[in-house]
């Protein structure tokens, strides 16, 4: 908080301000109005007045320009955008976003607690805030092997941390409703902060079971009655908008200004390419008043209630005593931002990014892969059919198919002709040895290989290929680089984008990333038929969505969760 002496000088006119942005239209998230003609006096970071003749050290005349407070995301997984939190800040800001609610989900999967201490530790001190809620399944199933375990024990030394607000989403909700210690006690740890809540689907007596136990957002409906539901039952309900999930056009009916005070626009996951071409929340507030919904509404969704969603009360909105976290937007309806506040500062100035991160030190732990160099991916023939995992159009869920395999000296191999190729998970994380082997249909792979340490939730090293040679060689690129992607044809490595940190994140720009990652998907298109096809490799190892998947331990029938032979 500033000096309250100096708010009082400032707010009394006094003493000028560090700085006033002259004569904008500030849009009021409290009273829903937009007040035209005001000054805006900010002194050490925060807000102390608005009204007509302040002097400022500095101003900035805003004449016929509206004034918002700054964007916050309730939900992301920063890692999605395989940048460094130095990086993702950069990319945001001119997009608006001043304060982000993180979940490590994804780096903690792989580095543990030490993921956690990373996230923290290297988004210190940077004009984009960015809080923590600790992740909660770690590892998310038995099923496969993550690079760690966080309990509850794991948990509590960051709960002190001032950027910790919480436990992220409770995902494990079979665990929840069959009362599992191991869950309870994560759950009973964070009874007195936030929690957030992953539930597709759930209702009736369940819902109001899990809701019981203090879980109070959600971010996975894709149903307005599913919505609704939750929403009366005291939730806060985030609408996503991300790359791979598409869902605040279909709940927008849910949002009026009765129930504004819990609705939220969330991103989730966001991919570069989506990042530089889109935006970030901007794109979710205009695409809500493109879909007809109130501007000043669509604000609101993503300032006011997400900071009361999570406590934070000192930003969201514009008023005396209110960090000065403000937007100077060109236009209301397209939200197009042409100057940003970050904490008093002008980082953002006619859409150019002003900030510099030079005196930021970001912490750069790169990451080794531990994979033995001797990988054997021969299947000895051992029955007339095999199981294969065959891909969905359009969806993350697949299907089990059973095919007669191709066999060549007795071993099973990759068939392209009939669109069957060999799928291989190998542990990374604690040197275990584990390879599962299995065969998948869908991706139209005619030759070559694709391989990716980004693969849900354990993030094990995952490849598709046409033949043994191509697979090893992309899986040898990836340990080079300390994990990322790559595209290897005949013998060469025709694309590969580095991710060091944790296999997860790269230290470039997103610019860097966004241009590299375009190179990825040029050369796996050239190979395959499909497109997105690390998008849909990544979740290959998720042993949680139905029905046939493939971890480091085998192959996985989601539907009963437990692991299934090969052969039938």
């Amino acid at each position: 908080m500033a000096n309250l002496d100096q708010i009082i000088r400032v707010a009394l006119q006094n003493e000028p301000a560090d700085l006033v942005l002259k004569n904008g239209k500030v849009i009021n998230v409290f009273s829903h109005e937009i007040l035209s003609d005001l000054d805006i006096a900010i002194v050490d970071g925060y807000i102390a007045g608005l009204g007509k003749g302040y002097r400022g050290k500095e101003e900035i005349d805003v004449q016929d320009k509206f004034i918002c407070p700054g964007f916050i995301d309730g939900h992301l997984h920063i890692e999605s955008t395989l940048l460094s939190p130095e990086q993702f800040a950069k990319a945001v800001l001119p997009k608006g976003t001043t304060t982000v609610i993180c979940d490590p989900h994804e780096i903690a999967n792989v580095w543990g607690a030490k993921g956690i201490e990373y996230m923290l530790l290297s988004s210190e001190n940077l004009p984009v805030t960015i809080f923590v809620m600790l992740p909660s399944c770690v590892p998310a199933t038995f099923l496969e092997t993550s690079g760690a375990t966080l309990r509850a024990e794991d948990l509590k030394p960051f709960l002190q941390h001032p950027r910790v607000l919480g436990l992220a989403e409770m995902m494990n909700y079979p665990g929840v409703l069959a009362a599992l210690p191991d869950v309870l006690e994560k759950l009973n740890l964070a009874k007195e902060m936030l929690i957030d809540g992953h539930a597709p689907g759930l209702s009736g007596k369940k819902l109001q079971a899990y809701v019981g136990c203090g879980i109070s957002s959600d971010h996975e409906c894709t149903d307005l009655e599913e919505a609704r539901e939750k929403l009366r039952l005291g939730m806060y309900i985030m609408l996503r908008q991300g790359s791979s999930e598409h869902n605040l056009v279909d709940l927008l009916p849910l949002v009026s200004p009765m129930t504004i005070s819990r609705c939220m626009f969330v991103s989730d996951d966001k991919h570069p390419h989506d990042l530089l071409e889109t935006g970030h929340l901007d794109y979710n507030v205009r695409l809500a008043i493109e879909h007809g919904l109130d501007p000043l509404l669509a604000i609101q969704a993503v300032t006011l209630t997400p900071a009361q969603r999570f406590g934070l009360r000192d930003r969201g909105a514009i008023a005396p005593g209110y960090r000065a976290d403000l937007l100077v937007l060109d236009d209301l309806q397209k939200v197009e931002i042409l100057h940003v506040i970050a904490g008093g500062q002008v980082v953002v100035k006619n859409k150019e990014l002003l900030f510099s991160f030079d005196g930021h030190r970001a912490v750069i732990s790169k990451s080794e892969l531990t994979i033995s160099r001797d990988l054997d991916f021969r299947i000895p023939v051992r029955g007339e059919q095999i199981r294969v995992i065959e891909l969905v159009c359009g969806q993350i869920l697949t299907r089990e198919l059973r095919q007669k395999p191709k066999v060549e000296q007795g071993l099973v191999v990759s068939d392209p002709a009939r669109d069957i190729l060999k799928l291989a998970v190998i542990e990374r994380h604690k040197a275990t040895g584990n390879v599962g082997l299995g065969f998948v249909h869908g991706f139209a792979l005619r030759s070559g290989a694709l391989a990716s340490t980004v693969s849900h939730d354990s993030h094990n090293l995952i490849v598709v290929g046409a033949n043994d040679q191509d697979m090893l060689l992309a899986i040898e690129t990836l340990r080079k680089s300390g994990g990322g992607f790559a595209v290897v044809n005949k013998g060469q490595v025709k694309a590969c984008l580095p991710l060091p940190i944790a296999g997860l994140m790269s230290d470039r720009s997103l610019e860097e990333v966004a241009l590299a990652m375009k190179d990825i998907e040029t050369a796996s298109q050239e190979l395959a038929g499909i497109p997105n096809a690390f998008m849909l490799l990544s979740f290959l190892a998720l042993p949680v969505i139905p029905s046939l998947r493939l971890t480091d331990k085998g192959l996985v029938d989601v539907n009963h969760f437990k692991l299934v032979d090969l052969f039938v």
